[in-house]
């Protein structure tokens, strides 16, 4: 196998096995729907020659589970229909694109219904901002979340998106869920490991009905916490097999495994990839720390992996595959980029710069 030779993931094959990894983007209108420049940042992608485009995180209802002002959602018609013009900008270039789907749970920072917040359990998020402590969810909220994220997954696949992802990691609720200290409760979805996957589980589940056979359902997952850098979950085999396994069982057909480059999460995280790539045999996208095409193509070509996603290489090279393939340069990523937040028109901000600087340049004597 190399990075270039197609993928089949249950009814889509991808021309290749490079993905460009979710982002945070924060660019959307304030009503949530998708405008002109995003358009033209996924297509950028789509005419870099990637195999499949990931959206950044993508909110699925108008109660809790927005994160940011100026998110993007796909709670609403107006927001689906929105979302059509990048999906068919992104597949006439011959790419697929798969939609990430988010709740933020206790790090949701635009509330609009008023200052509450709702999770696993009342712990104070682990936030450089400030949050409230959420609100225990009951069984029967559980119950109304999965139902909105099989909604949102039924708005992906109308808006002709190929494939779905839900958002596993970075502290949200999928994740507050599964991490010990995040999840204090006493019931069927709280204490042993296997009760803390049964939320990811139910919620894969309600997505897998909702959408038609075919349809690619997966979650990202990431051992590394940006609320707790020096925490490690499913630190052992028998964690990462039972994590995998039940994922696996609800009906997940891909797995994505970032923070491969985290230096406290990277062994974890790597016993993670691992244990997808041999116990979950299903198709496995790797992230982190895999912008060098090399690193890439070795991960690749001995099955590690069947796909690497990039994220700050994809902004920095926007034509990542392109230039690859055609043993072109590729330029570094400055962080300078998602300064001083990361917006598409603080990018486009730096692009002018960056070709200001270059014209006032001296020419060669």
């Amino acid at each position: 196998m190399t990075l270039f030779s197609p993928v089949t993931i249950d009814s889509v094959t991808l021309r290749n096995r490079t993905a460009v990894a979710p982002m945070t983007r924060i660019s959307a209108a304030p009503d949530g729907c998708v405008t002109d420049r995003m358009v033209a940042y996924y297509d950028e992608f789509a005419r870099g020659g990637w195999g499949l485009i990931e959206t950044e995180a993508t909110y699925i209802d108008t109660e809790y589970s927005q994160c940011r002002a100026h998110q993007s959602g796909i709670a609403t018609t107006a927001q689906r229909d929105a979302w059509r013009r990048v999906v068919d900008a992104v597949r006439a270039r011959g790419a697929a694109i798969f939609i990430q789907l988010q709740h933020a749970g206790a790090l949701a920072e635009a509330r609009h219904n008023g200052v509450e917040t709702v999770g696993p359990s009342p712990v104070a998020p682990r936030s450089k901002k400030p949050l409230p402590t959420p609100r225990e969810l009951t069984v029967a909220d559980i119950a109304r979340i999965h139902d909105h994220f099989a909604r949102a997954a039924m708005r992906a696949v109308e808006a002709g998106f190929d494939g779905v992802e839900l958002h596993g990691h970075n502290g949200y609720l999928i994740d507050q869920f599964l991490t010990d200290f995040t999840n204090l409760r006493t019931d069927g979805y709280g204490g042993s490991l296997d009760n803390r996957i049964r939320f990811a589980v139910e919620t894969l589940e309600a997505v897998r009905r909702a959408i038609p056979a075919g349809v690619p359902v997966g979650i990202r997952l990431n051992q590394h916490r940006a609320d707790d850098p020096a925490h490690v979950s499913a630190a052992s085999e028998d964690e990462a097999v039972t994590i995998v396994r039940a994922l696996v069982g609800a009906g997940a057909s891909f797995l994505h495994i970032s923070g491969l480059h985290e230096p406290l999460a990277g062994r974890a995280n790597r016993l993670l990839l691992d244990t997808a790539r041999t116990v979950g045999q299903v198709v496995v996208i790797a992230n982190g720390g895999l912008d060098d095409p090399a690193r890439a193509q070795a991960l690749v070509a001995k099955g590690a992996a069947d796909l690497v996603a990039l994220g700050r290489g994809a902004l920095a090279n926007p034509d990542w595959p392109y230039r690859v393939m055609t043993n072109l340069p590729l330029a570094a990523y400055d962080p300078a980029m998602i300064k001083p937040t990361p917006t598409l028109d603080n990018a486009d901000a730096w692009r002018r710069q960056r070709a200001g600087q270059a014209a006032c340049e001296p020419l060669d004597s």
